[in-house]
């Protein structure tokens, strides 16, 4: 078992910034691929960004990318989104996740979320 606990959600303005962070523990961090998702009210959950098990390689949605930057801190075993030039539409709860292949849906474990509003 792997627990996820998310931190660093809050209310920003358009154009701000947040560093989200994802705890992990139990089972070997570094053995997972991780990813960040979101949902908005009323919308599908998302893929947002995700990083491969070394850290080597990541992918970004179109909406964020120059904007989002997904890292990973093995040793520490935690997961990061800084979030720059936030939108209004970025305004959604950001999952967490742990999986084999993030971008092929082969999750193992997801945090609980944590909210990030954008107001403009």
């Amino acid at each position: 078992q792997v627990q996820l606990v998310e931190s660093g959600g809050g209310l920003v303005q358009a154009g701000g910034s947040l560093r989200l962070s994802c705890a992990a523990s139990g089972r070997t961090f570094s053995n997972y691929a991780m990813g960040w998702f979101r949902q908005a009210p009323g919308k599908e959950r998302e893929l947002v960004a995700s990083v491969s098990w070394s850290g080597g390689s990541s992918y970004y949605v179109d909406a964020v990318k120059g904007r989002f930057t997904i890292s990973r801190d093995n040793p520490r075993n935690t997961l990061y989104l800084q979030m720059n030039g936030l939108k209004p539409e970025d305004t959604a709860v950001y999952y967490c996740a742990a999986g084999s292949n993030i971008r092929r849906g082969l999750i193992d474990y997801w945090g609980q979320g944590t909210q990030v509003t954008v107001s403009s």
